[in-house]
């Protein structure tokens, strides 16, 4: 009864706060604060739950409370089921809407056109590197870069077949990468066959007999599949980055990123001029990632990710060093760099 009660009034002290901000024009959503909050709570945990079960139960604390100051909706790179719905879920619990999208650029487009409140897209797995279509949308578009998810990827073996009996394994490319010595190792006879997405690979698991897939734990929950095996990723440290996008950059929290998208001109030393700023001013960059413009055969826009806050002093110098020695440069977002 005391927990209810704690827990009701913690509540109408966030929708007070959050009438304030609706009323100053500012996002509902505040990924920093949220990190001060979960990181305030971890310090006070002496066990037996752990962190992380910590965290998750007041995820879905805040997650009640974001769903009664406003119906926010978030596009995710859908269908149900996948890493990025999982990522969604981690992020902004499982009392907000959300909206499964067929392709990255639509996510794009239902933030940018409003009918979504925030976006969530893969950009980066450790094992098989960028998302490149994630990168490319950005150049059209003005959204921001509001927070970061970085999401353990625990592939599985799924099926509610016993393991003797699968012959066919449905999978998509990006599981099937991240497992391919696990599969020649413990089902080298079977017959491998390549699908959209791990929740459509789960879902052709549970049509037919003997077959199987590869998924994560939410994709065997919404399917109804048995975990015969978890965990069967060839790298231990396999992970995805995903974006949260926005419309409007977070404020400094101290411990931040920046991601910049950049064009240089066609001539000797020209990328090495552009970014001799950041090592002047000590600034760590942690990402450089070139694409092709599409506009112009052998010109390449850049994507710099570096520590710190576009507001900081010395990140906004440098990225003022930046204009004068690039012939195009865009700030895509300051945000938490949190995980």
């Amino acid at each position: 009864m005391h927990i209810v009660r704690l827990l009701n009034e913690r509540t109408r002290h966030v929708l007070t706060i959050g009438e304030i901000k609706r009323k100053a024009g500012e996002e509902i959503y505040a990924p920093g604060r949220e990190r001060a909050v979960l990181n305030r709570i971890v310090r006070l945990n002496h066990g037996p739950m752990t962190n992380d079960q910590i965290r998750a139960v007041y995820r879905e604390i805040m997650s009640s409370a974001l769903a009664l100051e406003k119906t926010l909706t978030i596009a995710y790179l859908g269908p149900e089921a996948t890493f990025t719905h999982q990522a969604a879920i981690r992020r902004f619990g499982s009392s907000l809407r959300y909206a499964p999208q067929k392709t990255i650029a639509d996510v794009f487009t239902e933030v940018s056109k409003n009918r979504a409140d925030y976006g969530v897209v893969p950009v980066e797995n450790s094992t098989e590197g960028v998302v490149t279509h994630t990168l490319d949308m950005f150049v059209d578009s003005d959204l921001k870069v509001v927070s970061q998810i970085i999401l353990p990827v625990q592939q599985c073996l799924m099926s509610n077949s016993p393991r003797a009996k699968i012959k066919k394994l449905f999978a998509h490319p990006q599981s099937l990468a991240q497992c391919r010595a696990w599969i020649q190792n413990h089902l080298p006879r079977v017959e491998i066959v390549e699908t959209s997405s791990n929740a459509r690979s789960a879902e052709l698991a549970a049509k037919e007999k003997g077959t199987a897939a590869l998924a994560g734990l939410l994709a065997a929950e919404r399917y109804r599949l048995r975990v015969l095996e978890q965990d069967i990723q060839d790298n231990a440290a396999n992970a995805t980055r995903f974006l949260v996008l926005g419309r409007q950059c977070s404020p400094p929290t101290g411990q931040d990123r920046t991601s910049l998208m950049i064009s240089i001109t066609d001539k000797v030393g020209a990328l090495h001029h552009a970014l001799a700023a950041f090592r002047r001013f000590r600034i760590n960059l942690t990402k450089i990632e070139s694409r092709p413009s599409k506009r112009k055969a052998w010109e390449y826009y850049f994507f710099i990710d570096c520590d710190g806050h576009v507001q900081e002093r010395k990140v906004a110098t440098a990225i003022a060093h930046l204009e004068q020695e690039c012939s195009y440069v865009k700030v895509l977002g300051s945000y938490p760099n949190a995980e």
